[in-house]
């Protein structure tokens, strides 16, 4: 593993920690990590990213133990990547954080939903990386395979370039299709989703970063079944199931892809599908591994993730998850002072998941909303759904309208304007059978 610090970044993790989590990485992709080497720089080498005489120290680090793959914890540009290949020789792979983490991804990938996003995300990053694939086809001889250019030659092609282009269009026309598929899959959320509004049970959405235990909560809470493992991004692919609150309500809780730093921008755009569940939620329950040394930069990294896919506003719980692997009353309550409304939980034992419970369901209901409305006669259904969710304290039925006065949750308030477009479209039925009886008489 090689780690570069430069002195403008901005990481949340020092180079030692970051390392250690590429080591995770690395195991989750099934890789044996052997050793690892570190450089400070004020800018990366042009040519080869890292300092030529750090170039030449790994390539008898390689030789001495001898290495298959090099991982570096950044995301290397092309060229960076080229030269590396050829300093190390033919034999060694380099792979940066951005592939390491796609591949795992491609392994946990079990619905077609999630294949097809990883598959999007790699075509996406393999695109301008391809002239790697093909310098063995450009030290071919030119001429025989290549087109002909426009005047007695010139311009000749040689295979390798040839095949470039072929497989860049290939490529490009992969890449087209699946966004296609991966809009369909965001319009079939998008109706489930609306669908699931109009029952009016709420929704939560779980985040965290990877390996947090967020599947073993969903477990606990739900006593479902949802696949665990110690490993990261173990869970791609969101799962929604119901949960009891104390008080009988129930709720829709989903498990969504765990975050990390360093996240590829490119499974940021490729996984807005699955994404959305976040930002559709009525509330987010963030759960933080509170054994973990880095517990506050891996809360740091998903929040700002969340801010990163456009998640703003929307009320946020905390599971600080783990506290099983404390000593004895060892829990550090300080912390319950740096994380929102933080609840200390083992999704393991159960410890602590009653009263997580009782503060999702007081965020949930015990915030209202005071609603002043004045609705058409059409939207009378509305006053039914407001006995049955919120509080009704005046009714006042006039000439043209109902005066309603009230309070609302927080997280119902959308369907105050679903029930108004309901009302515009019966209204609207309605004045189109008077005109249609106009004229027949």
């Amino acid at each position: 593993m090689v780690g570069i610090s430069f002195p403008d970044q901005d990481n949340l993790l020092s180079l030692d920690e970051s390392l250690a989590e590429l080591a995770l990485l690395a195991r989750t992709a099934g890789l044996d990590v052997v050793g690892q080497e570190t450089q400070n720089l004020t800018r990366p080498n042009p040519k080869t990213y890292l300092g030529s005489g750090k170039v030449s120290e790994i390539k008898m680090v390689i030789e001495d133990l001898v290495v298959d793959v090099v991982l570096f914890d950044d995301e290397l540009n092309p060229r960076h990547q080229r030269e590396l290949e050829r300093a190390f020789g033919d034999s060694v792979r380099v792979v940066d954080r951005t592939a390491l983490i796609l591949d795992i991804f491609a392994q946990h990938a079990h619905t077609r939903e999630g294949a097809l996003q990883v598959e999007l995300a790699q075509y996406e990053y393999r695109l301008p990386r391809l002239t790697r694939a093909w310098t063995h086809l450009a030290r071919q001889a030119g001429g025989g395979g290549g087109r002909a250019g426009s005047v007695g030659g010139v311009g000749l092609r040689g295979p390798g370039e040839t095949q470039l282009e072929v497989d860049r269009r290939d490529i490009g026309r992969r890449i087209a299709q699946l966004q296609r598929e991966i809009e369909k899959v965001r319009a079939h959320r998008s109706r489930y989703r609306a669908r699931r509004k109009q029952t009016a049970i709420p929704t939560i959405a779980l985040v965290g970063y990877t390996n947090a235990g967020k599947s073993t909560l969903l477990n606990r809470l739900s006593e479902s079944d949802v696949y665990v493992a110690n490993e990261l991004f173990a869970t791609l692919d969101p799962t929604t199931r119901r949960v009891s609150l104390p008080d009988g309500q129930t709720v829709l809780m989903t498990d969504t892809v765990g975050f990390i730093q360093k996240l590829p921008t490119t499974l940021v755009a490729a996984f807005r599908a699955t994404l959305e569940e976040i930002s559709e939620a009525d509330l987010l329950l963030h759960v933080v591994d509170s054994s973990h040394p880095n517990a506050e930069e891996q809360a740091e990294a998903v929040r700002d993730t969340l801010q990163e896919i456009g998640v703003e506003g929307i009320p946020t719980v905390t599971a600080l998850n783990k506290i099983d692997r404390f000593p004895g009353p060892g829990f550090p309550v300080d912390y319950l002072d740096l994380f929102e409304r933080a609840v200390p939980i083992s999704a393991l034992t159960g410890e602590g998941t009653e009263p997580l419970l009782r503060v999702i369901e007081q965020e949930l209901f015990e915030s209202m909303v005071d609603v002043d409305l004045e609705l058409p006669y059409e939207a009378g259904n509305f006053i039914s759904f407001m006995h049955d969710q919120g509080i009704v304290e005046e009714v006042d039925y006039r000439r043209e309208v109902i005066a309603l006065k009230g309070r609302l949750p927080k997280h119902l308030m959308h369907t105050i304007e679903s029930f108004k477009s309901e009302a515009d479209g019966s209204k609207s039925e309605n004045e189109s059978e008077v005109e249609q009886t106009k004229e027949v008489e």
